[in-house]
């Protein structure tokens, strides 16, 4: 494109069209105008025009007329550029456009005609059409899109345009003589009348020509040949697409369909994504070298037009093993592949592999591996069927670059889902069962992950069966997501088995705890002392007194479903979260029926069924007590809490535990006091005879005769009165003694010569096993037996 300057001859060039606001802004640049201006000159010439139309102020310029002349623009080189301009000024508020030409090419720049004789001069396609029929005037064919003969007067767009391109151009043309309202590089997709398998882009643009009376007499327009300005454009487009587009998330599934999508239909019609076997399941893909057995894996395809073609390989479907050919060894080291039909057919050989490998149509065919940190993680494949150009090397050079962006993205995904698996494999092993079921409690348990890429969390639950058939139902919830929580998490679940095994109450656990994750936070970098951190909710349940004692360290209270469906949270005073310090854990006794199902979770789960947390408990107390109704399986309606919950992806995971109530059998709890006197001693292995004979289990009698014996005489002798004795039948024969003493037993190995203190160490070998807890006043000593038969 030619620039006329201040002493240089004149050669033909383009008219520039150039849109400025009423500011003087410029707004749009025709691509003659980028040519025949630089930018500093345009603003000049914008901001130049608008002082001739409207002084002082462009405030009026919608109440100018369109106006003519000549300026001297000065550009950043030094150089001067003298044009000459013609205003055309649109329907308020739209900008103002100004056609302009080189002052040696437009001489009578004062007049309406000298810009469409400017743009007849063109060296390149230029037509006159009347306003009858739109019929050639003048023509001046020189190169471009329409090569080959020039066209005679009388000539229509349809003898260079195929006629419904031809139609299409004809209607703007037609608004340009309707409304003088010019049309400036409009972009048309256009195909040759004369090769109806060529098509290519034009940039139109047009001015109206006028008489001397300023009748219209026809339209002035210029053609360019803009394929390959709209090809690179196309492509920009596409670059950035792909950028933005591939790779947003951290699944290879999802991210092989983000590249079909991304391909399909702007740069192929039709495009597919083979990933290897172990990238989908989160490792490294084998190095392979030449043909056989690829252990690839057809994951996403698009076709631009109509369903999958029958004869491809399907979706999820693995790819069949392909000889050893010079293609497969270019695309294992690392290049992408450009070629045609043929070609691949002569390549492959055999016509099955051809049947998997070309879509019936298609014509060239580009490959590209997912090459990623030395390793081929697959390929992409794109054909063209209906467009009817080849892939060229600019197309292999783009294709190359969006294959390696995806390739990374591909990889993410592949090493995030191996985390996550690292993540989820440590979770599971640390988490309980999800089921238990003994005597007097069944219980289940269920996890939900987060969702939003947050996934694996330190939510936890846990059902810790303790002695004299009480269960422990603990829950809790780790701060932050990640290995390093899961890991907090393990450490914690193993501190609350350890303490409950000591048979703590539930506050005296939660302080124990509380202390646990204060020395976890110190032993953490000073960065991230504030990360280490969790709530907690424990539970004791004892179904001899038919009540539960629990605590809670800054954990959402639980809720108690009743033998009446009426479900609600169970008022408890919490304590401040585990690590922050503070005031004690307080505990809440309430009593639970049997038959009665308690719900434990974690705020996750809240956060599942509303906005708040009053809302939230309130809509989850309401789906509970529905759910009893329907389901009786307590993992079924464990189950159907969490599904009810999983809807939207949520960030932060969510643990819940259900436990359901059994009465014991009648008469499985005796009773006793007795005062501190040794022979109380006799009177209670004489009432312990006497139960064990009611309950047909008089083959227990003499081991538990001499545990009742050294237990109660111990109690007498070291602890006072009163003694209280009970014995408790469900599955195993408990036997426990209370006294008031706080002083722990400890069991001791006597030697022979020593008189006493063989007396645990007695209970110790006829239990299978034994221990003691304490409660507000003095302690319980226990101890446990099978039963035989």
């Amino acid at each position: 494109m030619g620039v006329s300057r201040a002493g240089d001859r004149a050669s033909p060039t383009e008219v520039a069209a150039v849109l400025i606001d009423r500011r003087g802004v410029v707004t749009g640049l025709s691509r003659a105008a980028e040519d025949l201006l630089e930018q500093q000159a345009a603003d000049v010439l914008g901001r130049s025009v608008l002082r001739l139309l409207a002084e002082p102020s462009a405030a009026d310029l919608s109440a100018g007329l369109p106006d003519t002349g000549e300026i001297s623009l000065l550009c950043g080189s030094g150089e001067t550029i003298t044009v000459c301009y013609r205003t055309e000024r649109l329907r308020s508020p739209e900008p103002t456009l100004i056609l302009a030409a080189p002052a040696d090419q437009a001489s009578e720049a004062q007049g309406d005609g000298a810009l469409s004789r400017a743009l007849l001069g063109q060296d390149s396609i230029g037509f006159v059409l009347r306003d009858s029929d739109l019929a050639v005037v003048r023509a001046n064919v020189r190169h471009g899109a329409f090569a080959g003969p020039g066209l005679p007067q009388g000539s229509r767009l349809a003898d260079v345009m195929h006629p419904a391109d031809a139609a299409d151009v004809e209607v703007a043309l037609r608004g340009v003589l309707e409304t003088g309202v010019p049309l400036v590089a409009s972009e048309q997709r256009v195909r040759s009348a004369r090769a109806p398998h060529g098509d290519w882009s034009l940039s139109v643009s047009a001015v109206r020509t006028e008489d001397e009376r300023g009748r219209p007499t026809g339209v002035a327009v210029l053609f360019t040949d803009a394929t390959e300005h709209w090809a690179a454009e196309r492509r920009r487009e596409l670059r950035h697409r792909a950028s933005a587009d591939i790779g947003g998330t951290l699944d290879a599934s999802r991210t092989a369909e983000e590249i079909v999508d991304t391909l399909v239909p702007d740069f192929a019609d039709l495009a597919w994504v083979d990933l290897a076997d172990a990238v989908l399941k989160g490792d490294e893909p084998p190095k392979t070298f030449g043909g056989g057995n690829l252990h690839l894996r057809r994951a996403a395809g698009r076709v631009a037009h109509g369903s999958w073609p029958a004869g491809m390989l399907g979706f999820g479907e693995p790819v069949p093993p392909f000889p050893d050919v010079p293609m497969i060894r270019d695309l294992q080291e690392g290049r992408t592949i450009v070629t045609d039909r043929v070609t691949l057919e002569r390549g492959l050989a055999d016509p099955a592999h051809v049947r998997l490998a070309a879509p019936d149509g298609g014509h060239s065919m580009t490959v590209a591996p997912l090459f990623a940190r030395g390793l081929v993680l697959g390929a992409v494949v794109a054909w063209r069927i209906d467009r009817t150009e080849p892939f060229d090397e600019e197309d292999a050079a783009l294709f190359t670059e969006i294959a390696a962006h995806a390739a990374l993205g591909i990889d993410n995904a592949r090493r995030y889902t191996r985390e996550q698996r690292a993540a989820a494999a440590l979770q599971q092993r640390l988490l309980p069962q999800t089921h238990t079921s003994t005597r007097v409690m069944e219980t289940a348990g269920a996890y939900l992950p987060a969702g939003g890429g947050a996934e694996i969390g330190g939510d936890w639950f846990d059902a810790i069966e303790l002695p004299s058939l009480r269960t422990a139902l603990i829950v809790g919830d780790v701060t932050g997501h990640g290995l390093h929580a899961t890991a907090t998490m393990g450490r914690l679940r193993t501190a609350v088995q350890t303490l409950a095994d000591l048979e703590l109450s539930p506050d005296e656990l939660l302080v124990h705890l509380d202390d646990l994750v204060t020395r976890l936070a110190g032993e953490a970098d000073p960065a991230h002392h504030d990360m280490v951190g969790a709530t907690c909710l424990v539970a004791v349940h004892d179904p001899v007194t038919g009540r539960c004692t629990m605590a809670a360290a800054g954990h959402p209270p639980p809720l108690l479903a009743v033998t009446d469906d009426r479900v609600v949270p169970v008022v408890v005073r919490p304590g401040p979260p585990l690590g922050v310090g503070g005031l004690p854990f307080e505990t809440t006794t309430v009593d639970v029926p049997p038959g009665s199902v308690m719900a434990l979770y974690t705020d996750g789960l809240l956060q599942r069924y509303g906005p708040d947390i009053d809302s939230s408990t309130r809509d989850l107390a309401e789906r509970l007590t529905e759910l009893r109704r329907q389901e009786d399986s307590l993992p079924a309606l464990a189950q159907a809490l969490m599904n009810d919950a999983g809807g939207q992806p949520q960030p932060d995971d969510a643990a819940l535990l259900l436990a359901r109530t059994s009465a014991l059998e009648e008469d499985a709890v005796a009773c006793w006091d007795f005062p501190a006197d040794p022979a109380a001693v006799a009177s209670a292995r004489a009432a312990v005879t006497g139960k064990l004979a009611e309950w047909g289990l008089e083959e227990q009698a003499f081991a538990t005769e001499l545990i009742v014996s050294e237990l109660v005489t111990n109690a007498v002798r070291y602890a006072g009165g009163p003694v209280g004795l009970r014995l408790i039948r469900a599955g195993v024969l408990l036997c426990e003694v209370t006294d008031p003493s706080n002083t722990q037993p400890r069991m001791r190995r006597a030697r022979t010569t020593d008189e006493g203190g063989r007396g645990l160490f007695l209970v110790a070998q006829l239990s299978r096993r034994w221990g003691s807890r304490y409660g507000l006043t003095g302690k319980t000593i226990w101890a446990e037996q099978e039963l035989s038969g």
